[in-house]
């Protein structure tokens, strides 16, 4: 039976979004005239095979686990950190950071007590610390971390690390990397099941597009 509805993506605000709807748009589904200038919270192609909403980063794995939406742009470190029962079809390979640890230069970090970790990746960081059995308190935070342990409230961070100048600026090194983070397509299982024909087809395209110089 043919979908009647159109499939929903969900493409992230924020620093990935410029490089996210260029992508959508390199694979060949156009927006509508004037779409840029739109305050709709919902906007469907011009083809209308495809329905796009914009959200914080940290929400998509949640709505396309759901269901609620049927596809998304979501980065690794999000989907790590949230443990997200989705598909990962494809590395959109946009987005390329790293998460690591990182402390005040030239400050060699405590032994002689648990050390204490600022980050907005509390699950990311116990479970890093937990594989080199060292014991730490988490300091969960959402704004920026960098400053933690400047103000004493931490001695080290976990953080999405881009081009490391913040660090710098901030004096701050990074002491250990954590893991390679990118944006991938992820896809809701029961949309891969119920809608196999268009999110394979929306797979295919992304795919061309991201690997077509292999």
């Amino acid at each position: 039976m043919p979908v009647t509805k159109p499939i929903m993506i969900a493409l992230p605000k924020g620093r990935v979004a410029e490089k996210a709807l260029e992508l959508i748009q390199k694979a060949g589904i156009q927006m509508p005239p004037g779409d840029g200038e739109s305050r709709k919270l919902v906007t469907t192609d011009v083809s209308g095979r495809y329905s796009f909403v914009s959200l914080k980063p940290i929400d998509i794995p949640v709505y396309v686990e759901s269901g609620a939406i049927d596809a998304g742009i979501a980065g690794t470190d999000v989907l790590r950190e949230q443990d997200a029962k989705v598909y990962e079809p494809v590395d959109l390979r946009i987005g390329r950071c790293r998460i690591a640890v990182a402390a005040p230069e030239g400050e060699p970090l405590p032994t002689n007590r648990m050390l204490r970790i600022a980050t907005k990746y509390p699950r990311t960081a116990e479970r890093h610390f937990k594989s080199r059995h060292s014991h730490v308190h988490i300091v969960k935070l959402d704004g920026s971390v960098e400053i933690a342990p400047l103000l004493g409230l931490a001695d080290a961070i976990v953080d999405l690390v881009e081009t490391g100048r913040t660090l710098k600026e901030n004096g701050m090194v990074v002491v250990e990397e954590i893991a390679q983070v990118s944006s991938k397509l992820i896809v809701n299982r029961t949309s891969m099941k119920m809608k196999s024909a268009d999110i394979n087809n929306l797979i295919s395209i992304l795919d061309k597009v991201v690997y077509e110089d292999r």
